[in-house]
């Protein structure tokens, strides 16, 4: 019998046989999508607030700040600087008015609604080109703020995590006081979490006179961004960074990225052990109940190479039952769950949902089969080696 044909033969009595050893198979594969739910729903909440903060940034924009300046909280410009900006080539500029938008940032204390704990909220200063500088920016709920007043917006995800937020509410922060007439959409973005206000009024309650911290442009195309970044750059009355804006909340987001993987795949990695020995109790179980049947087999020529294949294939089997249910799971359980946490990069908090993509669920079945792998192969070979001659007198 050819070897291919023994492998499907071993491997199909092999796969028919196991619901008599329900339980212990059960067993197996309860464990492993325990494993593959925590390690997808870690990690959703990296690739979720990654997501959020990626999602901000738009090819046909630039973000400037003071040179060496890493967030916009530690950066500053005068607007002299911003005047200067406005001049450069590559700006967009739809009836003779450049689209550049300057802004100012300050956090508040506002409470959050789940906990009542307090958490740092951001409030943008914007000027009236904001929403023309940020086209995916609407308004849902009430309506845009009249500048020069004390009015502000708030963004969905804000309105939704903290309190004291909604439409028609009064902000109050030390000296700024400021009356909610709208809450904006902006595509799941960054932008959602914060509140934004008249920079100019803002400008006066902190005392910070005619001083900015970015500046965001629209461009008129993402192509003309080498050159308008080379005539800021070059200019000896300018000492700014210019960056894609997408690359700035890129490099934002990378910090608690990757601390919330390592400690999903720390968390992973250790379950996954209790995990791999329970796949290996559970297919020693099964080698040694069917060891009259694998000594039957090699005794009327059937190889041990089919004999290891059939019992990985087992293991691998209930391996992927276990990731496929665990991925199920973690997805119904876990995507879209608001929540907000700390950037530590600017010290505020961000508002986003928890993701789980199709490459994290595919990441848990990988997972998983490599579990089923490792915790088969020993049993593996141990089927392999039986010794015909002890296994036939068991019958």
């Amino acid at each position: 019998m050819g070897t291919l044909k023994q492998i499907f033969t071993v491997t199909l009595l092999s796969l028919r046989t196991v619901p008599q050893r329900a339980g212990s198979s059960l067993v197996a594969v309860i464990g492993i999508t325990g494993v593959v739910v925590v390690l997808v729903g870690v990690l959703s909440i990296a690739a979720g607030f990654q997501k959020t903060l990626t999602s901000t940034g738009a090819p046909d924009r630039a973000l400037l700040m003071r040179n060496g300046a890493t967030t916009e909280m530690v950066s500053g410009l005068t607007g002299e600087s911003v005047d200067t900006i406005k001049q450069a080539p590559g700006i967009a500029r739809p009836n003779q008015v450049a689209l550049a938008s300057p802004s100012m940032v300050v956090v508040v204390d506002v409470n959050k609604r789940s906990t009542g704990t307090p958490a740092n909220v951001p409030v943008r200063g914007v000027d009236a080109s904001a929403l023309a500088v940020r086209p995916e920016v609407h308004i849902v709920q009430g309506r845009m703020m009249n500048f020069g007043t004390n009015e502000a917006i708030v963004g969905k995800a804000a309105s939704a995590e903290f309190a004291g937020l909604d439409l028609g509410a009064t902000l109050t922060s030390g000296h700024l006081t400021r009356q909610i007439v709208g809450i904006f959409e902006a595509n799941g973005s960054l932008s959602e979490t914060e509140i934004w206000t008249d920079v100019h009024g803002l400008q006066q309650v902190y005392q910070r006179g005619n001083t900015y911290q970015s500046v965001l442009v629209r461009l008129d195309s993402p192509a003309s961004f080498e050159g308008f970044k080379a005539w800021l750059t070059t200019n000896p009355q300018l000492e700014l960074q210019v960056q894609r804006e997408s690359e700035y909340y890129a490099a934002q987001s990378q910090q608690l990225t990757m601390i919330v993987q390592v400690i999903g795949f720390g968390i992973a990695t250790l379950m996954g052990f209790g995990a791999t020995f329970g796949a290996i109790l559970t297919m020693y179980t099964a080698v040694v109940s069917r060891t009259r049947e694998i000594a039957t087999l090699r005794a009327i020529g059937f190889g041990s190479f089919a004999v290891v294949v059939s019992v990985l294939a087992e293991s691998l089997t209930l391996a992927a039952g276990g990731g496929v249910v665990g991925a199920l799971i973690a997805y119904v359980g876990f995507n879209g769950f608001q929540a907000a946490t700390m950037n530590w990069q600017s010290f505020s908090q961000v508002a986003f949902q928890f993701a789980v993509t199709p490459q994290l669920m595919a990441l848990g079945l990988i997972f998983a089969l490599t579990m089923g792998l490792i915790g088969g192969l020993p049993p593996a070979v141990r089927a392999a080696l039986l010794p015909i001659s002890s296994a036939l007198r068991e019958l």
